[in-house]
């Protein structure tokens, strides 16, 4: 799920609102309207009125003053409406079909394949539904507290799937599926909004202090990850233990990276609220009708979340019987496969604000989402493993850290200059291609051989 003018706050529900009405033309009259054409008219004693009268618990739908039938009349009527809306918002709701599905084959104990591939097709759209509930909730809270809110709830499917993942004591599938959600994000995204957005257009012009603000908060990051793994090689012949010295550095360094987000939500909301104008302008171009008061929002957020943890419970409990039916590795299912889940619609929604030559917009959903999955997701998962007793650390395998570094390395040379064109979006494509290939058939068992090679190599040259 990705950020905003805050991580996660005005800029992702903005985009959002634009591929909304991209498509409102192939919805339906309760749609993505929210005119008044699209309100509700009761029949009086002196004709037809609209029903824009009292505020109801769902928000926007209203009764008619002189409309006396009773509660319990009414209440369903409004509430059902309000439902075809929140489900005729997103194309991708289609596959909520799969969220019963989904449960039950878990429940029953189908085969693994088949669990798996249910609740993998189940969780992306509870994951526009929970940005969905999110950005209403938050609309009354004001910017800063709604773009807190956001940066809890901006990556929640992640979240829950690594904190489920976390629990059953699968580090991996953490590590891997962190790293695969940034990596999908600056490499899969925002290539693709640079190729859509070059359609028929010499370049893309986009505020460049904002990009390389974002891109050297990406690379402070990616020191995080290379300094742990440089340790750990560097203390393979040490008589200490190398994994309580990697646990303290991690967890330090968790909390540094926790601080660093906080000042930057500081300096986006506050200090140097002036230099994000460009894309607030951007996300505020139109007013957006919001159909949940904070009430209603919270009851989704809350039914949506307990929907995403038992998918999720299902989807990780089956990954090791798939990772062996289907001969691929644990590292390929979290880097590759499990960030689809949590940031389907969100990608779609990138590239069409891209298209529309917005790329403030888009640059600030695709490069801040990762950034807050750097920053705040992966340092947090840290510090719950500390606390529930399992030894998260932020050491990954040097294979998986060196491909960090380069990613990040290559977005930051082409976003320097503050202009895009589909062949720099074409070169992001390819890169994202070739890790993805080579995680493929990257095995899970590479990671210690080729850490004792590094160092084997670092003792013959005498470093």
């Amino acid at each position: 799920m990705a950020p905003a003018g805050t991580p996660l706050s005005k800029q992702a529900s903005k985009a959002r609102k634009e591929f909304h009405r991209a498509i409102s033309g192939l919805s339906g009259h309760l749609g993505h309207g929210g005119g008044e054409e699209d309100m509700p008219q009761y029949s009086t004693g002196n004709g037809s009125v609209h029903a824009d009268e009292h505020t109801s618990l769902l928000g926007r739908i209203r009764t008619a003053d002189r409309d006396d039938r009773p509660m319990w009349m009414r209440w369903p009527a409004h509430t059902l409406i309000i439902t075809w809306k929140i489900l005729t918002n997103n194309y991708v709701n289609l596959l909520l079909v799969f969220v019963p599905l989904g449960i039950i084959s878990g429940a029953m104990g189908w085969k693994p394949t088949a669990v798996f591939a249910l609740n993998f097709l189940a969780i992306i759209p509870l994951a526009a539904l929970l940005s969905f509930a999110t950005e209403e909730i938050s609309v009354p809270l004001g910017q800063t507290l709604g773009g807190l809110l956001n940066a809890t709830f901006g990556n929640a499917v992640e979240l829950i799937v690594s904190i489920v993942a976390l629990k059953n004591n699968q580090i991996r599938i953490v590590q891997s599926s962190m790293l695969g959600s940034i990596l999908s994000n600056i490499l899969l995204v925002l290539g693709c909004c640079f190729v859509a957005g070059g359609y028929g257009r010499v370049e893309q012009r986009f505020n460049t202090t904002v990009a390389s603000t974002m891109s050297s908060l990406m690379a402070v990051s990616s020191a995080s990850l290379i300094i742990p793994a440089t340790l750990y090689a560097a203390l393979a012949d040490s008589h200490d233990s190398s994994r309580k010295n990697i646990l303290i550095l991690s967890r330090g360094t968790a909390i540094i990276l926790l601080i660093l987000y906080v000042m930057y939500l500081y300096f986006q909301l506050k200090s140097h609220a002036s230099l994000f104008s460009d894309s607030e302008a951007q996300a505020d171009d139109e007013d957006e009708e919001h159909l949940l008061n904070p009430w209603a929002a919270g009851a989704m957020l809350v039914i949506v979340t307990l929907f995403v943890a038992i998918c999720a419970e299902y989807l990780v409990d089956s990954i090791s019987a798939v990772v062996a039916t289907l001969h691929i590795s644990t590292t390929f299912v979290g880097l590759v496969l499990i960030p689809i889940v949590g940031n389907a619609a969100e990608h779609v929604t990138a590239v069409v604000v891209a298209y529309k030559d917005k790329m403030d917009l888009a640059i600030g959903v695709a490069i801040g989402s990762s950034m807050q999955i750097a920053l705040l997701v992966t340092p947090a998962l840290v510090i719950l493993g500390w606390i529930i007793g399992v030894d998260m650390t932020l050491r990954f395998e040097t294979f998986e850290t060196v491909v960090f570094f380069i990613s990040v390395l290559v977005v930051n040379y082409l976003i320097q200059d503050g202009a895009s064109n589909y062949l720099e979006g074409a070169m992001l494509l390819g890169t994202y291609t070739i890790i993805a290939l080579a995680f493929f058939v990257y095995p899970d068992d590479a990671g210690s051989t080729f850490t004792s090679l590094v160092v084997r190599a670092a003792d013959m040259v005498g470093l």
